[in-house]
């Protein structure tokens, strides 16, 4: 027993290790760009009014979907594929498995991208039906939006989403070294697309996620809360009748119809449940 929970605490620390350098590094960037680009100027990411729940978020959220997404697949490669000790899983997860494995890396790592942003924007859709709302208002809750909001969804939200598609892919048999790529990339998209700029991307706007296009979204429902549900390739809105970026205009109010909407990070953990 002590050895399980030693191991738990060790991939915890790990995973934290991991994060503090590259929340610094974000901090920095978006702070100097921030102060060149901003869309909404007035607005430093450090003097938010709830940064305490949002580095809350920051630090946990990836914790706890690292330990869901683990669980998952242990408990698929068991259900699905009768494997069930430490070494048989080492070597059915190794390298991936089938044919998406006998793919080059890079291959799996795009591979790996589209299909789970092409999932995850159904499952976006699902969470602004009438239904899911409630867990994915957290995300929206925001009034300063900016890259650290980035991880501000409730749990049941990140679960039954993101980590989900990541360990649905990789029990396809997509190689979890992939993740070595992938994960960095969405970490820096994520943010990036909250960033408080006012890139557009210009022509490329159509080919990836930025900050104006995603800004948008956290608008109100009559502008364009109900659009742009892609998280890095645009062309599922263009596809699927989603897109708004109006010319000349940029987002300038944010958050959801909920005056008394709670800004505690532990309020917000029950806010769901007390709909």
């Amino acid at each position: 027993m002590l050895n399980e929970f030693y191991s738990v605490f060790l991939v915890a620390g790990q995973t934290v290790l991991k994060i503090v350098p590259i929340t610094l590094a974000m901090g920095l960037v978006f702070a100097v760009l921030t102060h060149w680009s901003a869309c909404n100027p007035g607005q430093v990411w450090w003097r938010k009014r709830e940064i305490v729940t949002d580095v809350l978020y920051w630090f946990l959220i990836p914790l706890l979907a690292r330990f869901v997404r683990i669980g998952l697949m242990v408990t698929g490669a068991a259900y699905i594929y009768g494997i069930h000790t430490g070494d048989q899983l080492m070597a059915f997860f190794d390298d991936g498995f089938g044919p998406l494995a006998r793919l080059p890396l890079w291959a799996q790592a795009i591979t790996f991208l589209v299909v789970s942003d092409f999932l995850l924007y159904w499952f976006h859709r699902l969470y602004h039906g009438a239904a899911m709302w409630k867990y994915h208002a957290i995300h929206h809750s925001s009034t300063e939006v900016d890259w650290i909001s980035a991880a501000r969804f409730h749990p049941v939200n990140i679960l039954f989403g993101t980590v989900l598609v990541d360990a649905a892919l990789l029990l396809a048999g997509i190689s979890p070294n992939v993740m070595l790529w992938v994960g960095p990339f969405t970490t820096a998209s994520s943010a990036f697309v909250h960033a408080n700029l006012n890139w557009t991307l210009g022509p490329f706007k159509y080919v990836l996620a930025g900050p104006i296009f995603h800004r948008w979204h956290h608008t109100s429902p009559d502008r364009g809360g109900n659009m742009n549900f892609a998280g890095t390739f645009p062309i599922w809105d263009i596809l699927f009748g989603t897109w708004y970026m109006p010319e000349g205009e940029l987002p300038d109010a944010y958050g959801v119809d909920d005056e008394h909407f709670p800004e505690s990070f532990g309020a917000q953990m029950l806010y769901p449940f007390r709909q």
